[in-house]
C-alpha cells in the first residue's frame, strides 16, 4: 500500500482508533535499536561541524553580540 493509500484510509478511521494506530507505531519505534555506529559517526559529523580554528568569544564579546542583536531587532 502506498504512503498515500494508506494516510486516506488512517484518515477514515474513528479517532479511537487513530489513537491506537499511534500507540502501535511509537511501541514498534521504541523496540527498534539504534545501532550504535550509527549514532556514533553522526555525533563525529556533529563535531566537525563546530570546528573552528577561531577562539570561543569571552563573555564579554558574547554580551557585545547579544546587546548589537537588541539594538538592531527593536531599534531599527
Amino acid at each position: 500500500m502506498l504512503s498515500q493509500e494508506l494516510k486516506a484510509q488512517v484518515f477514515k478511521l474513528p479517532p479511537s482508533d487513530r489513537l491506537a494506530l499511534i500507540s502501535a507505531i511509537i511501541e514498534s519505534l521504541q523496540n527498534t535499536p539504534v545501532p550504535q555506529s550509527d549514532r556514533s559517526s553522526a555525533i563525529r559529523r556533529m563535531r566537525g561541524l563546530l570546528k573552528t580554528d577561531q577562539p570561543a568569544p569571552t563573555d564579554e564579546e558574547v554580551a557585545a553580540m547579544l546587546e548589537e542583536r537588541r539594538v538592531e531587532k527593536y531599534l531599527q
